[in-house]
């Protein structure tokens, strides 16, 4: 899947996309229903941001945004607030899917 890395007062060089790429690529091949995906870093004052944006199939859209004094930490702390963001949609997903094949079931059963 390709990531795209937007900079807001930042230089995004060669370094921060190996470290967006080795820290989303994982996360995001364990769904498959995602799309794409936009990472914004930004720079005010002393403070640095990053945001990722999740889009894919089914009205799938997560973000997650962190904002720490360095750059690195900030994205991987991004990093693990999706993973948890994509992991709960999908329990979810799988919770209402098994919850309608039950309904149905049920609704299928002769009475006696």
């Amino acid at each position: 899947m390709d990531i795209q890395i937007t900079g807001r007062n930042v230089t995004v060089n060669e370094g921060l996309k190996e470290r967006v790429d080795s820290r989303l690529g994982p996360v995001l091949e364990d769904y498959p229903r995602v799309e794409s995906c936009h990472v914004v870093l930004s720079h005010e004052k002393y403070r640095f941001t990053a945001e990722v944006i999740v889009q894919g199939r089914d009205k799938l859209r997560e973000v997650a945004q962190e904002t720490t004094d360095d750059l690195y930490a900030s994205i991987d702390a991004a990093a693990e607030k999706i993973d948890k963001q994509l992991r709960k949609s999908r329990e979810k997903m799988i919770e209402k899917h098994h919850e309608r094949q039950r309904l149905a079931d049920v609704e299928a059963e002769p009475e006696a």
